[in-house]
C-alpha cells in the first residue's frame, strides 16, 4: 500500500452503517429510502449511526436500483423554421417554473428545444433517461404535437401544456374563469361595447376557452357578447396591431379589448397609441398570461395570469404520476391590476368571488 493511500481516509460504506446500529446491510437500505417495512425506531437508530459516520446516501444510484432515473425532461416546442429565441417569453416562465417544481421534489431536469421533424424526441421514459416528460410549448407546430402526442399514447408518463388536444394528459389554465375576471374588471371600469380578440377556431385551444369565459361573463353582466375578432400578422404583437386597425376601419363601437394573449394586447396598445386613442380613457385594456414585459408597456398591462408555481407543480405531478392517477388539470389563474383599464366605478356591482 503507497502511502497516499494510507493517508487518504476510508469511505464510509453502509456496511459501517449497520454494524454501528447493529442491523442488517438490507436493513439500512431499506431504512434510509423510508421504507415502510422497517419500524420508526429502527428508521432512527440507523439514520443517528448514518450521520454519526458522515454517510451519504448515493440517491441517483438507489433510483437506478428501483428503475428510476431522478430525472424529468421537459421538452420545450417551438416554431419551424425559429430558434429558441423566439419562443413566447410566457413559456420560458413555465419552463422556470417546471425546473423549480422538480427540484422541489429532489429531481434534475433534461430540457430540449424541439421544432422540427429531425429533431423530434419523446422517448425518455422507454430509454431509461427520465421518469416522466413534460412538454410545453406553441400549439401551432402541429407535427410536433402529433409525435408528442403517439410518444403519450405508446408509454405514458407524459403532461403537455400548449397541447391542441383534448384527449391527451394536459394541464391548462382555467381559461374560462380568465375570460370571466377580465369581462367583470372592464365592466367595472365602465366598459359595455367589449371586444374579444383571438382566433378561436386555431389549434390553441385555450383561446377557444378563454373566449367562452367572456361570452359567459358577457351575458351574466346583461351585455351582448360579440364574435371574436381575427386578424392576420406573422406573430402576435402584429395581430393585435392589426386587430385595432380593424376594429377602427369597421366603424364598431368599443370601450373594452379582452386580447387572448398578451403579445397581442402589447401589439394593440402601440397601434392606439399610434392613432391617439387613449388607454384607459377611451378604451380599457387586458391581455392574458402574465408577461413580465407588460409591466413596461405604455400604460402597463392589466392580464389575467396563471398560477406559474401550481402550473409547474401539476406538470410534474402528472408525468410521474401513474396512469390511473391522470385528472385534467386546472391552473388557478388572477387579475394582476395595472393600468391599462380605468379604476372601478364607485357604483359597479361587486366582482364575484
Amino acid at each position: 500500500m503507497s502511502n497516499s493511500d494510507k493517508s487518504r481516509p476510508r469511505r464510509v460504506t453502509s456496511i459501517d452503517v449497520a454494524e454501528l446500529a447493529g442491523v442488517s446491510q438490507s436493513t439500512v437500505s431499506r431504512a434510509l429510502s423510508r421504507s415502510e417495512t422497517i419500524t420508526e425506531a429502527t428508521r432512527r437508530r440507523v439514520e443517528m449511526a448514518a450521520e454519526q459516520l458522515g454517510y451519504q446516501v448515493n440517491a441517483r444510484a438507489a433510483g437506478l436500483r428501483r428503475g428510476e432515473t431522478g430525472t424529468i425532461a421537459i421538452v420545450v416546442i417551438g416554431r419551424q423554421g425559429y430558434g429558441p429565441t423566439a419562443v413566447n417569453p410566457f413559456y420560458y416562465t413555465l419552463l422556470g417554473s417546471t425546473c423549480a417544481a422538480a427540484a422541489e421534489r429532489g429531481y434534475e431536469a433534461l430540457v430540449s428545444f424541439q421544432a422540427s421533424p429531425d429533431e423530434f424526441f419523446g422517448h425518455y421514459v422507454a430509454r431509461r433517461q427520465a421518469d416522466g416528460v413534460v412538454v410545453l410549448g406553441t400549439a401551432t407546430n402541429e407535427p410536433a404535437w402529433d409525435y408528442f402526442r403517439s410518444c403519450a399514447e405508446g408509454a405514458g408518463g407524459m403532461a403537455f401544456w400548449g397541447s391542441p388536444f383534448d384527449d391527451s394528459v394536459w394541464v391548462r389554465s382555467d381559461n374560462r374563469e380568465g375570460g370571466r375576471l377580465a369581462v367583470e374588471r372592464l365592466v367595472e371600469g365602465g366598459a359595455q361595447d367589449i371586444v374579444f380578440v383571438g382566433d378561436t377556431g386555431s389549434s390553441q385551444r385555450q383561446f377557444h376557452e378563454r373566449f367562452e369565459g367572456y361570452r359567459t361573463a358577457m351575458t351574466d353582466s346583461g351585455l351582448t357578447p360579440r364574435d371574436p375578432v381575427v386578424s392576420e400578422g406573422e406573430d402576435r404583437v402584429s395581430q393585435g396591431r392589426n386587430a385595432i386597425a380593424q376594429l377602427v376601419q369597421s366603424g364598431e363601437r368599443f370601450d373594452g379589448l379582452f386580447f387572448a394573449c398578451d403579445a397581442m394586447a402589447l401589439g394593440a396598445l402601440e397601434e392606439l397609441a399610434a392613432r391617439d386613442i387613449a388607454v384607459p380613457e377611451a378604451v380599457g385594456v387586458i391581455g392574458f398570461d402574465g408577461l413580465g414585459s407588460g409591466e413596461f408597456s405604455s400604460p402597463p398591462l392589466t392580464t389575467v395570469e396563471p398560477d406559474f408555481a401550481q402550473a409547474g407543480k401539476l406538470l410534474v405531478e402528472t408525468a410521474l404520476a401513474s396512469e390511473g392517477e391522470r385528472p385534467e388539470r386546472r391552473v388557478a389563474v388572477h387579475l394582476v391590476e395595472r393600468a391599462s383599464v380605468r379604476r372601478p366605478k364607485p357604483n359597479s356591482v361587486e366582482r364575484k368571488q
